[in-house]
């Protein structure tokens, strides 16, 4: 160029920018070229304004240039471009590469370059290597290559719309992110492969860099652009796995910032009502991403119960509530109690329970009517799982069975704490399992005990009603010896547990098997004998003695369950008789 004069952009009291010409001579390449020439156009955007000349901007932008020909006025001096994308910043280097100064492109500015370039026309059609020819060159060899570099030149275009989506630049670094991340998968997917032949592996090989690295950076993503490109990488391959981490990590960060830390703010206020409207648009997004429901689903239950909460919590969608529902009743067998303590929406909750047990009604009910020729995972099985009986003791279906109904009574004894919960809301659950799903009525026993000591005022016939969901058949000697003289149990109930606790210690002092109670579980579960000697290592006397001891022992347990018995028939014909009067 040779020798210059410069100019500098000064900012004047008003708070406007303007140029004003200089009369030393510099040669740094970053600063405004001097001129001995006044502006003769000032172009302003915004509440900022340049005092420029026509001739250099005229010689790089075909929008000026067309806006100065169509101008009515030749002699027009002031010009309005609040439109161009980046505002002030991005023209004032568009301004400076028209005046032959080498600017920097970097990626916190080439998306609004690229966009500023193509708002004022700055194309090859006036000058070789003009701004968006310089813009593409960058975007090509140093962003497009690499995630995390398209990942943060996306998030710069946040703020550029619409122009960067009429050049296509947002769908060009989706792709790219999309395209480059399944690549990614596949390198990782061959350098395992490699390790598993030594033959084929490499010396001195560098550390495998984590799979998700540049899923975490997704985080700085508006929702949108988050959408947009887990919709990218899914339809190009990428696991489900990988997915999963990638929307747990994004929710995680997106509802972080929305929890309500000031204790002062009134449930029911404008901004807790804002709040909790962008809870729900965040968690029904990421519900709508999730993987394809499967019982062998890569989402953890943890992170499903806690979508749930906020779902309920922030009145999600019914068919949003609905998905997670069944997801998590997918995988229910996997839970633990605290993945199913879903508080109730304070909002809508009439009888201000502490629980949702509406939607952990619906949760086990998906579980017990899961039909597996429905699960797409099933299909795949060959014909010997086909013909595996999914209901005998010991399979997969009746083992998973029983880890629900253990959750079940676990959580009913925790709800049952609640002095707003309604009898028929607990009972509902407590009915809701198939007899062969409890080895054992124990724990339900405990959970409706824990009911009826904080519900004491309940109505008589709920009061049974509750009793007859237990099993006494099913309850052990200790839970017998604690329900026989629980008197928060109606009589009717202390009197069966009486009657078949007599006929198991009749049985065991006749030296029998109690078929009438264990019969089908012992032969369901036999116990293993020990190994050896040891089955015949007692003597036949001291067995004998053994069993004189016990039978002892089973005679005064005997006598005194009679004599509660009779006790308890004699209160029993006793109430009879004064409900007659």
């Amino acid at each position: 160029m040779g020798v210059v004069t410069v100019g500098e952009l000064k900012t004047s009291i008003s708070g406007k920018r303007s140029f004003r010409p200089s009369s030393t001579i510099r040669h740094a390449a970053t600063e405004w070229p001097i001129s001995d020439v006044s502006s003769d156009v000032t172009i302003e955007i915004g509440a900022s304004s340049f005092a420029l000349h026509k001739f250099p901007l005229v010689s790089r932008s075909g929008r000026i240039r067309r806006l100065l020909i169509e101008a009515k006025d030749a002699t027009i001096s002031r010009m309005n471009l609040s439109l161009i994308p980046g505002g002030p910043e991005a023209f004032e280097l568009a301004a400076k590469f028209c005046y032959g100064i080498n600017i920097e492109i970097t990626l916190l500015n080439v998306a609004m370059l690229r966009c500023a370039a193509h708002f004022l026309e700055m194309t090859e059609e006036f000058v070789q290597k003009n701004l968006e020819a310089r813009t593409e060159a960058y975007l090509k060899d140093t962003v497009l290559p690499n995630i995390s570099n398209s990942i943060s030149v996306l998030h710069r275009c946040e703020c550029l719309s619409p122009v960067s989506e009429e050049i296509n630049l947002v769908n060009r670094l989706i792709n790219a992110i999309a395209n480059n991340a399944c690549k990614e998968q596949l390198a990782s997917g061959l350098l395992k492969l490699d390790h598993n032949f030594p033959m084929k592996t490499m010396p001195n090989i560098e550390p495998e860099t984590p799979s998700d690295w540049w899923g975490k950076s997704l985080s700085v993503l508006n929702l949108e652009f988050f959408q947009r490109v887990l919709t990218a990488v899914k339809s190009k391959g990428l696991k489900q796995d990988m997915i999963s981490k990638i929307l747990i990590n994004y929710t995680h960060n997106s509802l972080q910032g929305l929890v309500i830390r000031d204790p002062h703010i009134v449930r029911g206020s404008l901004l807790d009502m804002e709040l909790q409207k962008k809870q729900r648009v965040i968690v029904e997004a990421m519900v709508s991403l999730l993987p394809t429901q499967s019982r062998r689903s890569s989402v953890p239950m943890a992170f499903l119960s806690s979508l749930l909460k906020t779902a309920i919590a922030s009145s999600a969608s019914t068919s949003c509530r609905s998905d997670l529902e069944r997801r998590i009743g997918l995988l229910l067998d996997q839970a633990i109690l605290e993945d199913i303590l879903i508080p109730a929406n304070s909002y809508g909750n009439n009888h201000g329970t502490m629980y949702d047990t509406e939607s952990i009604l619906r949760i086990f009910s998906i579980f017990l009517n899961l039909d597996e020729d429905d699960d797409e995972d099933n299909r795949m099985r060959d014909e010997s799982e086909m013909a595996y009986d999914f209901d005998s003791p010991g399979s997969p279906k009746q083992s998973s069975i029983l880890k629900v109904s253990k959750l079940l009574d676990t959580y009913l004894a925790e709800i049952a704490l609640d002095t707003n919960l309604l009898p028929s809301k607990f009972i509902a659950l407590a009915e809701l399992l198939p007899d062969h799903a409890r080895i054992i009525s124990d724990g339900l026993y405990r959970a409706v005990d824990i009911f009826l000591k904080v519900h004491p005022n309940i109505k008589d016939s709920e009061r049974y009603r509750l009793c007859k969901t237990i099993d006494c058949q099913k309850l052990s000697q200790e839970a017998c010896s604690h329900a026989a003289q629980n008197e928060r149990l109606p009589v009717q109930m202390a009197v069966q547990v009486l009657y078949f606790e007599q006929i198991r210690l009749r049985n065991a002092m006749n030296g029998g098997h109690n078929q009438f109670f264990f019969g089908t579980i012992n032969s369901q579960f036999p116990q293993r004998s020990s190994s050896g000697a040891g089955s015949g290592a007692i003597s036949p006397r001291d067995n004998y003695a053994s069993v004189r001891r016990e039978n002892r022992e089973l005679k005064l347990e005997v006598a005194r369950m009679r004599m509660r018995l009779t006790d308890l028939e004699k209160d029993h014909v006793s109430m009879k008789q004064e409900l007659d009067q």
